[in-house]
């Protein structure tokens, strides 16, 4: 039986030697895109709470013999609990030098329905969980005197969205700690940025109770006219997390298809 074609790593992308803290990464967009970090060279240490999505990541690295993957399910809203899983993770490997706040929950319904307690639960698995990661990652990248911080924003955070208020909030959180990291961290040599992606057909899009009329809303909304794919985020972030991107920090970059130009 002849094996499966090996997909080619993006076009002049190397991670060679870089340990990726990715959160979220085994589910949505996640994970297409920690497979490109793999292709690419990069050693990922993926948390997600879905045990069944991390091995499906796991197998799908096994497949493709693709070195370097860690595989972590872990709470996100226990953030002592994650604190100490990330301080053993960081010495099993090394330190972090790259990390990528991915994870994010989407409940919908609308402003008035919500609970504070629901607020802040948003809040600290999008945003706290974060915090975190970047307290555990940050003396590593400081003593050696290199790191990357991505962020994943959304679309959401320029409007047009109702019932999403927390999601929304928690987004707007991200880009904000994006801009005060950069302006910190900079004088270490690490660069903090934000990629927000448009709507990409992911999990996410199952809350919308008429799939294709969505699907005529984002073409309409979008200058090009197809659906995102997960190269087009990944292409992003392997420019974020490249040696080359060193001049560039406290940015968002929208990967939505020119929904929002700005």
């Amino acid at each position: 039986m002849s094996e499966p074609a090996k997909p080619e790593p993006l076009r002049g992308a190397s991670l060679s030697g870089d340990v990726i803290l990715y959160t979220g990464a085994a589910g949505g967009l996640g994970a297409d895109t920690t497979l490109h970090f793999l292709r690419a060279g990069a050693a990922v240490v993926a948390l997600d709470n879905n045990r069944a999505k991390l091995d499906a990541l796991a197998a799908r690295a096994a497949d493709e013999r693709l070195d370097g993957l860690v595989v972590c399910e872990t709470d996100l809203a226990d953030l002592a609990g994650l604190k100490r899983v990330l301080e053993r993770l960081s010495n099993d490997v090394g330190g972090f030098n790259v990390v990528v706040n991915n994870a994010a929950i989407y409940p919908s319904k609308p402003f008035e329905d919500y609970t504070i307690e629901e607020h802040q639960a948003v809040q600290r698995v999008n945003v706290e969980a974060g915090v975190v990661c970047v307290q555990v990652a940050l003396p590593r990248m400081r003593e050696k005197g290199w790191g990357r911080i991505v962020n994943i924003a959304s679309v959401t955070v320029y409007g047009g969205w109702a019932n999403l208020s927390p999601y929304v909030q928690s987004k707007g959180a991200l880009i904000g700690l994006t801009r005060a990291w950069a302006r910190e961290f900079g004088p270490y040599g690490i660069t903090v940025n934000a990629v927000a992606p448009g709507a990409f057909p992911t999990d996410a899009e199952k809350i919308h109770p008429d799939p294709e009329g969505y699907v005529r809303f984002v073409l309409d909304h979008q200058a090009v006219k197809r659906r995102g794919e997960p190269r087009d985020v990944a292409n992003a972030l392997m420019f974020f997390i490249s040696k080359d991107s060193g001049f560039v920090t406290g940015q968002t970059l929208n990967v939505d298809g020119g929904w929002v130009m700005r």
